[in-house]
């Protein structure tokens, strides 16, 4: 009963990885009337194609056989090495055949599942070897599945052969009163019919066995709500530990921007909300270049650190809003911004100037513009 509800709760058709996990382990779908079928086709397809030539090698072994003088019946010793003479010229002229069906019994499962060798499914298990699982094995839902299948396909094969045969008695019982030649042409004829009415009846059940094989491996590989979050946690990582990186990897990006303040220019602010931190090297930078910026905790954090080391502050709310809306950390000023902050800059400039010695205290640039779009929270212009 738990395998029949554990089997309900798999509804969703098994992901890419857990079919290529289940052919890792040797699982594969397989269809045993599909390589029956290759099998007897294939020969079939020899004996229409070759079948002139095995009539003749096996017209010339029975002839051969037939054909012994008085010495070789006197000396007994002698048949013996006859008879593996005429084994040895059966199997050359039955070879094709057999080299064929060898390699359509090879070539078989290439068309549902393909070719598989996994050298851990023939390495030795202690389990397989355990009574009480191989009677289980032997005994369980599946095996007595697939003797049945078996029982009736044997029955079914046997019903066409046993027809074909009592249909074609006469010819059989004809073949004695005829001459060598005729009479092993007409029974390879009647073999070859033969082998065409086993190959078509296989195709019929292989053609049913197929996809319920195909059906049957999917269901057995069908996966729960719960296996497919799991998977995709093992495939993309556990949520929690992935936002545990990202917490990680803010936090060092902060520390890193926290370190560039003390080196910063200036710091524009909101002057409580926003506050960003610009650097300008006129030798490394075509442009000023925002090296932090933050709102709210992080901007008092910026504004804190610029006292701390005498970086100078200016009050710039458009400004400040209009740099931390449109450049990340890293950046340099768009081409838009560079009139407003060439207008921080030359303050600044101006105020080390004074710090030196060199000149006035500079004024404070009032109602420092941004171009029109630039702010967030300039109002919009109505027509």
């Amino acid at each position: 009963m738990a395998d029949e509800q554990d089997q309900e709760d798999k509804t969703l058709d098994p992901s890419g990885k857990r079919l290529e996990d289940a052919r890792s382990e040797g699982q594969v779908p397989r269809s045993r009337d599909l390589v029956h079928l290759m099998v007897i086709g294939s020969a079939a397809g020899v004996l229409a194609w070759a079948g002139g030539g095995i009539a003749s090698g096996s017209r010339a072994i029975m002839e051969r056989g037939l054909r012994f003088d008085a010495a070789t019946a006197m000396e007994p010793g002698r048949m013996a090495e006859r008879l593996s003479d005429a084994a040895l010229g059966g199997l050359l002229a039955v070879a094709p055949a057999l080299g064929v069906m060898v390699v359509a019994a090879l070539a078989a499962p290439l068309l549902i599942g393909g070719w598989l060798f996994v050298p851990e499914v023939v390495l030795p298990r202690f389990s397989r070897i355990d009574p009480f699982e191989g009677f289980g094995r032997l005994f369980s839902l599946q095996a007595l599945v697939g003797l049945g299948k078996t029982i009736l396909l044997a029955l079914l094969l046997a019903a066409v052969g046993g027809t074909y045969i009592h249909s074609h008695l006469g010819e059989f019982a004809a073949l004695s009163s005829s001459a060598l030649s005729p009479a092993v042409a007409h029974l390879c004829g009647l073999v070859l019919t033969a082998f065409a009415l086993l190959a078509l009846t296989l195709a019929v059940v292989a053609a049913i066995d197929v996809p319920w094989q195909i059906w049957q491996y999917n269901k057995r590989l069908r996966m729960s709500v719960a296996e497919a979050r799991q998977e995709q946690r093992e495939q993309q990582g556990d949520p929690h530990i992935k936002a545990q990186v990202r917490r990680i990897q803010r936090e060092m990006s902060r520390r890193r921007m926290m370190a560039a303040v003390p080196k910063a220019d200036v710091v524009v602010t909101n002057p409580t909300h926003f506050a960003v931190a610009i650097k300008y090297l006129e030798d490394r930078h075509r442009a000023p270049v925002v090296v932090a910026k933050g709102m709210d905790e992080v901007a008092a954090r910026i504004r804190e650190l610029a006292r701390e080391n005498g970086v100078p502050q200016l009050e710039a709310p458009p400004l400040a809003r209009a740099l931390y809306k449109h450049v990340e950390v890293g950046d340099e000023v768009p081409a838009s911004l560079y009139t407003a902050v060439a207008q921080v800059l030359a303050y600044v400039f101006q105020l080390r100037r004074h710090a030196g010695g060199q000149g006035p205290r500079p004024r404070e640039p009032q109602d420092i513009e941004v171009p029109e779009g630039m702010d967030p929270l300039a109002p919009r212009a109505t027509a």
